[in-house]
């Protein structure tokens, strides 16, 4: 039984990342600066390799939650840098080891890591990150910080590790896989989002209404990745098209087009997921029974679910910038193409 997939209208105007951009410009200076900082090591190879990813183009995405938050709840000071920095270090050592995990060839549109630097010295160079992060915690002071973001890196793992156990593994159902983006991907949005109310002594309603704005985010976030997985090109995603086809990962278009086929169909994704069938012509063929069931689609109608739990979300706030650009990002999560 598949969970019901609502497909909700977006609202307002053309969705954009561009009012987030702008409204955390500055304090993601101050963030870039602390993370040039602290990827510094006298072993040369630490910082080549972190900054092959670092500098790589990525968006930056979960650091701004924690700006964004901080601007949305009115907070002045400046803790909030050091903890959107150890956020990104938090996710690029998690992208490190992903990429030695699935092979990956490419990475925001160039080469992996793993494939310049090898599979030891990226693995090596992830765990040197993670421990920066934790460096920037402690500075903090804050146990509930600490508490916060510490149990998110757990939970990281943890989805890491339970979608390693569903692939290749044709029964996996919805539920599933929806339990393992919200730990893999989703915790670390919410985390994000929560630990700005934190260090603003905000109140137990809004830290709460921060931490499901961006686990909903995050959760709509994978589920358009996952679909473009099957619906864009290598070079407008950075990453090779078919990638999670090709590793045998149950994401929700697969799982749709497999509930969703005839007897025939079912016999190719039993193959596909199984690793027998992974050549071009089978993705294609993948690809067009994802389309003819119109699996992606149904895909990114359950993200703008989750996009509009994010922005709900957010009703507590009162209407402002901080607010309007929050609920921009959470539109222009699910309408990319990339």
């Amino acid at each position: 039984m598949t969970a019901e997939i609502v497909p909700l209208p977006r609202k307002g105007p053309e969705a954009s990342i561009e009012p987030m951009l702008e409204l955390t410009a500055a304090g993601m200076n101050q963030v870039n600066q602390v993370i040039l900082d602290r990827m510094q090591s006298e072993v040369p190879l630490i910082p080549a390799l972190a900054g092959h990813l670092i500098s790589g183009g990525g968006k930056r995405l979960r650091p701004m939650l924690t700006l964004a938050g901080a601007e949305l709840v009115g907070y002045s000071g400046t803790r909030h840098h050091k903890l959107a920095a150890a956020v990104e270090f938090i996710h690029t050592a998690t992208l490190l080891h992903d990429d030695v995990v699935d092979g990956s060839d490419l990475r925001r549109g160039k080469a992996a890591a793993n494939i310049i630097f090898g599979n030891p010295a990226t693995v090596l160079v992830g765990d040197f990150l993670f421990s920066r992060s934790f460096e920037l915690m402690t500075e903090d002071g804050s146990l509930k910080v600490l508490k916060i973001l510490s149990g998110a890196s757990a939970i990281i793992a943890e989805g890491e590790v339970d979608q390693l156990t569903a692939q290749r593994k044709i029964e996996t159902s919805e539920e599933r896989y929806l339990h393992i983006i919200r730990a893999k991907t989703a915790a670390l949005f919410a985390a994000a989002s929560r630990i700005a109310a934190v260090v603003a002594e905000c109140s137990d309603e809004e830290e709460q209404a921060l931490d499901e704005y961006g686990r909903n985010l995050g959760v709509a976030f994978q589920l358009v990745d996952d679909a473009l997985d099957y619906d864009s090109d290598a070079a407008a995603m950075g990453k090779d098209r078919g990638d999670d086809f090709r590793e045998g990962k149950m994401t929700l278009p697969v799982i749709l087009a497999y509930a969703r086929g005839d007897e025939r169909e079912r016999e190719f994704w039993k193959a596909a997921i199984a690793g027998f069938r992974t050549s071009e012509d089978d993705l294609d063929e993948a690809i067009m029974l994802i389309e003819r069931h119109n699996a992606v689609a149904d895909t990114k109608a359950r993200a703008r679910h989750f996009a509009q739990r994010a922005i709900d979300a957010l009703s507590i706030f009162p209407d402002g910038k901080a607010r309007r650009a929050m609920t921009q990002a959470a539109l222009f999560a699910v309408s990319r193409g990339y």
